[in-house]
């Protein structure tokens, strides 16, 4: 006889396909949190299945090892691969895939909505994350307006198409269709928590993670640190900036603000770092910088993945834009959206003024893991 509770908990198990249109390469920030999204997704009891790009020697699109279509290489394959999804929704249908999840590239068009709308024939829901939202004023601010020109012309159809947008802001819709609002998570086995406590009677060291844009505003607190020792201090405070340049220009315009301003001995640069010695390098800081410059690229509410970074390493964080995960917690600084120089003595009394504890830190986002997250999306398919 069969038993009832494991045929509900086959019935339960859904097939995920979940597709990005680029390369993966768990080195890379943003690969690594699509695979906690997809280890999520297994977590909560579903088969699921990455498709993504290879493109070492010819032009692969794959499913997980393996190849569904071999562009080959040279002008045409770069066509190819932006405009070929048959392989995808081939293997929607011969593999009765249940939920399929897009990672939006910002690259709708008809290729992509006929892609969509064959999955959906064949009976999958199909949902599509937008990663930042809004994100016109990002393209604008890195002078590449045209890369989303066809995205402008084809997004309100392409969501039309869709069961809902996946978004980690609070709109309640955009383009349109209806959105499943989370936040972004945390995978807390891959981030190890703060242990050391160090001695802050003297000094203070903050540390700022990240592919440094303009958004960044990483400037703001070299201005505020020049402010803080235009004066005579007894008090140091280094700036630890913690990852690469996403531009040449980005670059030499922050080190030419650190120069300009004699800083040099207090903002140092160590490029990327991952593992063991970014580990060691947050157990010697001990105030996270977050984003400081969103406002710069018109957006407001939005959850990055840094705050939820901070606050699992168990370090108080400061950052300019609304994240309602955030804005009331006692370990967070609220720096003004605009371009004034961040008040380094205002950090540097918060500091002194909090006893909070790394595990209180990191227990007060425990419902921020991406199992959660990606449940939240299930449940609303």
């Amino acid at each position: 006889m069969t038993n009832l509770a494991e045929d509900f908990e086959i019935e339960r198990m859904n097939k995920v396909l979940f597709i990005i249109f680029h390369g993966f390469d768990l080195n890379n920030g943003i690969s690594k949190k699509i695979s906690y999204q997809v280890n999520a997704l297994k977590r909560c009891g579903n088969e699921v299945h990455l498709c993504y790009m290879d493109e070492a020697e010819t032009k692969k699109r794959m499913i997980d090892e393996n190849v569904i279509a071999d562009y080959g290489c040279g002008f045409l394959s770069k066509i190819l691969k932006r405009i070929d999804f048959s392989a995808i929704s081939r293997y929607v249908k011969n593999n009765h895939i249940d939920i399929v999840y897009i990672r939006s590239n910002h690259n709708a068009n008809p290729f992509t909505i006929r892609m969509v709308n064959q999955m959906k024939k064949y009976g999958a829901k199909v949902v599509m994350e937008i990663p930042t939202y809004p994100y016109d004023s990002e393209y604008e601010a890195q002078g590449m307006s045209k890369q989303i020109f066809q995205d402008k012309l084809f997004r309100n159809h392409l969501a039309k198409q869709l069961d809902a947008i996946v978004t980690f802001s609070d709109y309640e819709h955009i383009f349109g269709q209806r959105t499943i609002r989370i936040s972004n998570g945390i995978d807390f086995d891959s981030v190890k928590m703060k242990t050391t406590i160090n001695d802050t009677s003297k000094e203070l060291n903050l540390i700022g993670v990240a592919e440094i844009h303009e958004w960044h505003g990483f400037d703001r607190l070299v201005k505020g640190l020049a402010d803080y020792y235009s004066k005579s201090q007894n008090y140091i405070v280094r700036f630890h900036v913690v990852g690469y340049f996403f531009s040449a220009e980005i670059e030499n315009e922050f080190k030419k603000i650190v120069t300009d301003n004699h800083m040099e001995d207090y903002v140092i640069l160590y490029g990327k770092k991952h593992g063991q010695e970014l580990d060691s390098l947050f157990e010697k800081c001990d105030f996270g910088i977050g984003s400081l410059g969103r406002h710069r690229v018109g957006i407001d509410k939005i959850k990055t993945l840094k705050n939820r970074e901070y606050a699992a390493r168990g370090i108080p964080f400061i950052y300019s834009e609304t994240d309602s995960d955030f804005d009331t917690k006692p370990y967070v600084v609220k720096a003004p959206a605009d371009e004034t120089a961040i008040d380094i003595d205002s950090i540097v009394t918060f500091y002194k003024s909090i006893s909070i504890s790394p595990e209180e830190i990191r227990d007060s986002i425990s419902s921020l893991s991406w199992e959660n997250q990606m449940k939240t999306v299930l449940n609303s398919i």
